[in-house]
Order: C-alpha cells, then sequence, then structure tokens
C-alpha cells in the first residue's frame, strides 16, 4: 500500500498523525503517511516512536522501504507490541539523530562541490559519513578542510526543486554518482539546490538535508584512504581537525 511520505516536502517535520493500514507477519508496519525518513540513498532510516492514544509507546529500531519505493515499514524494537490495523497513531522522529543526518548529508554535498570528481559510493552516519571518489588524484584534506569550512561559513540556502522521472532521464549528466541512483518510480525527483539560483550545486537526491549551510557547522576531512587504483574514499567527520599529533 502506497505510504505518504510527508518527509520529502518537509525536512524538519519531526512529529504527525498517522493510521496503521497493516502490519505484517515480521511485525512491519504501513501507515497512511509517515514523517519517518525510509533507509535510502546512503543515509539510514529514521528511529524513534509511536505514541498511541493511551500515551503508551512504540520504540521503532528502523525505518525502510519494502518491495517497492512508495511502501514504507516501519519496524518496532524487540520485545515492543505492535499497534492495530486503524489505529491512530503520533509519530515521534529521533530529531537529535535526524539532525545530525541531515547535516552530515548536506556536508557530503558539499564534499562534492569542492572535490568534483565521479561518485563511486557514500554512507551517512551521525559522527562519520563517508564519500569514494573515482580518482587517483593525491589532494590536501586539510586544504579540502578549509574550502568545505568556506562553503560552510558562508551560508548558502538550500533549497528543492521538482523534476519529472522523465527530465531526469533526459539529462542523466546531471547525476554525479556512479553507483548509487536517484530514487525514480514515484512521479518525480527533487534536486537538492544550494545557493541563490543553484549557483554553487544542484544535484538529484532523495535524502533529507538542512535548510542553509551554516546549520552543517564545523566540519573537517579526518582521513583520506586509497581504496584501488582509481578509487579514493574520505571520511568527513563533525568539530575541528584534530592538530595534536
Amino acid at each position: 500500500m502506497t505510504t505518504i511520505a510527508l518527509y520529502r516536502d518537509d525536512f524538519y517535520l519531526s512529529t504527525a498523525e498517522a493510521v496503521v493500514t497493516a502490519v505484517h507477519e515480521d511485525g512491519a508496519v504501513e501507515l497512511d503517511q509517515t514523517c519517518f525518513y525510509a533507509a535510502s540513498g546512503g543515509q539510514p532510516g529514521d528511529t524513534g516512536f509511536f505514541e498511541r492514544e493511551d500515551g503508551s509507546r512504540i520504540a521503532l529500531a528502523e525505518t525502510r522501504h519494502g518491495a517497492t519505493k512508495d511502501m514504507i515499514l516501519h519496524r518496532p524494537a524487540e520485545g515492543e507490541p505492535l499497534p492495530l490495523v486503524g489505529e491512530k497513531l503520533v509519530l515521534h522522529i529521533d530529531w537529535t539523530r535526524r539532525y545530525k543526518l541531515m547535516r552530515m548529508h548536506t556536508a557530503c554535498h558539499l564534499l562534492s562541490v569542492v572535490c568534483s570528481y565521479p561518485i563511486t559510493g557514500a554512507a551517512v552516519g551521525e559522527d562519520e559519513s563517508r564519500v569514494d571518489f573515482d580518482m587517483s588524484e593525491t589532494i590536501d584534506k586539510d586544504q579540502l578542510t578549509a574550502d568545505l569550512m568556506k562553503l560552510v561559513t558562508e551560508n548558502h540556502p538550500i533549497t528543492l526543486q521538482w523534476i519529472t522521472d522523465e527530465e531526469l532521464a533526459a539529462n542523466p549528466g546531471i547525476v554525479k554518482s556512479k553507483n548509487v541512483r536517484p530514487p525514480v518510480g514515484l512521479g518525480r525527483v527533487s534536486l537538492v539546490c544550494i545557493g541563490e539560483n543553484s549557483a554553487v550545486d544542484s544535484q538529484p537526491c532523495g535524502g533529507t538535508h538542512v535548510s542553509e549551510t551554516q546549520e552543517v557547522g564545523a566540519i573537517h576531512i579526518a582521513k583520506i584512504e586509497k581504496k584501488g587504483k582509481e578509487n579514493r574514499r574520505f571520511r568527513i567527520r563533525f568539530g575541528a581537525p584534530d592538530t595534536s599529533a
């Protein structure tokens, strides 16, 4: 059954009301709508809890897609009770965790601006993210950190624009990733636009992001690893670089 993904239009929506439409044999719960992000494109799914009408809670361990992108499954944590089909719930995201992931995901986009090579893989984490590039060149991580922080402190606005699946198919060159494809099949794809009139960057992406670059905060390139002859892995962490070594 199709679930309305409220997060696609509002990344800052941390709570919402929903009705249970299905409960699977494995305990996964479907809702008519959700603000919980389903794991995709290297970004983990949201955790948090359902609030029932009697005030009790059902803790959630993960949110993921089902057989299709319009099916979103919410899996309660081990030992948690299951809601009933037709039950009304109030959804509460673990906002502290989600906001860190939003900041990190945006940082990955900024890295793709200052390191303009094809992306071969990525994984967004709460405290560290990685982006793999198809490249053999050597880059100074301190200079790269400085370039990243310049974009952060310039505080560029971040907005969404929508294009159709057909428009994306007709313009494959706008996709930076070689291996991870933007989410298609829902009729439209979001472009994450950084800067006025997308002056800094424009990239199709179904993840969640902050609304301006300064929200990313202090970040740095902690390590650059060689992963094959023409592949380099960049690890991004929050905070200033460790200069004690």
